[in-house]
């Protein structure tokens, strides 16, 4: 795998662990509020909380799992690019249903990362 090829992903990685850290370490916070537009009042609800630690573990085990592919997998390529694509499928269903900028948020660095490891390897 090329060298821009892990640094893209590796940052992808990271970019969803800042995810992981907002929805379910830092779930009530001012960056939390803003990032996902929500009120004060919506965060302290214990519902939504729960909404946000669930969706955030899934976060995290997809960086745990890009992290896996990117350094300790035999078979990199293709979990890395399965990954990939599942960050741009959900990337495409969040502007579909939430907010537009996801696309460009959530699956920009992840497609310039599909695009190096199919043409760099």
């Amino acid at each position: 795998m090329s060298v821009i090829t892990l640094i893209l992903g590796t940052l992808v990685a990271i970019e969803f662990l800042y995810i992981f850290y907002l929805e379910t370490i830092a779930t009530t916070s001012v960056k939390t509020r803003t990032t996902f537009n929500l009120s004060a009042s919506d965060m302290e609800s214990k519902s939504i909380q729960v909404l946000f630690k669930n969706q955030g573990v899934y976060n995290g085990l997809i960086a745990i799992g890009l992290f896996y592919s990117l350094y300790l997998s035999t078979a990199s390529k293709e979990i890395t690019s399965l990954i990939l694509v599942y960050i741009l499928l959900v990337a495409c269903y969040g502007a579909l249903t939430s907010d537009k900028s996801i696309l460009l948020k959530q699956g920009g660095l992840a497609l310039l990362t599909l695009v190096s490891l199919i043409f760099l390897g």
